[in-house]
């Protein structure tokens, strides 16, 4: 059966296809969506592990945790820490953390025992030395880090600096643009740090398409394009 597609029932307890039907007559305490390679994470009775399509364990092992599978690992949680496993249930590392994210671009973020986190490859072995306060996935090549004093910043998948700029507070890259507040507000920046507009905001969504919702500081709502300019009003401020 394909798996894409394949949605969890309103209840998390089993998945359906498109039309509503029930994958299996299993039913679980809790499922999470499906990843590649078709396998899902699913909880019942205490215990976690992963199943295929047809409701059937991928493997015989169980955890207290599991979470879907990303560039063929998923993170899991047992005894003796989190860490994460390949499609056969089998551990991709011996080190253990006090938690684990996801895979992607081949960098995950871990949180230490000592409440540090930084990123690691797929082998488990720590992309580069620094360790911080907290850090994020990567997109597009870039990860959003957040040192001691509250600050944030982006870094590459080697653990460099990507520009010399810090923010209260930051988003990863999507489409060019990351969203960014400074002391006046929410903006958009580009690679460089730097605001795309002279604007600030209440909040801002991502650029879709060319254009973001974003809530002013009157608390109306509008649509900008990528130059801060208003193209629509949603909503009329008070």
């Amino acid at each position: 059966m394909n798996w894409r597609g394949l949605l969890v029932e309103a209840r998390r307890t089993h998945h359906v296809d498109l039309h509503g039907t029930a994958l299996y007559g299993e039913r679980f305490d809790e499922v999470l969506e499906f990843h590649e390679p078709g396998l899902a994470a699913v909880r019942r009775g205490g215990v976690a592990w992963h199943i295929q399509t047809d409701g059937t364990p991928a493997y015989a092992r169980r955890f207290a945790r599991t979470f879907g599978f990303y560039e063929g690992l998923a993170a899991v949680s047992d005894a003796d820490g989190w860490h994460h496993v390949r499609i056969d249930g089998g551990d991709a590392y011996a080190q253990r953390y006090a938690w684990c994210g996801n895979v992607q671009e081949g960098r995950c973020p871990v949180r230490n025992g000592d409440g540090s986190y930084h990123h690691i490859d797929a082998e488990g072995r720590s992309a580069y030395p620094v360790r911080w306060r907290y850090v994020g996935d990567f997109r597009d090549g870039f990860a959003v880090v957040q040192a001691a004093d509250g600050c944030s910043t982006h870094i590459d998948r080697a653990g460099a600096l990507l520009h010399e700029r810090w923010f209260p507070d930051l988003d990863v890259f999507h489409k060019g643009f990351a969203r960014a507040r400074d002391d006046l507000g929410w903006t958009h920046v580009d690679a460089r740090g730097l605001p795309s507009y002279s604007r600030r905001f209440a909040a801002v969504e991502p650029f879709y398409n060319g254009q973001a919702r974003v809530e002013r500081i009157d608390g109306g709502l509008e649509v900008i394009d990528e130059a801060g300019h208003t193209v629509v009003e949603l909503r009329p401020g008070i």
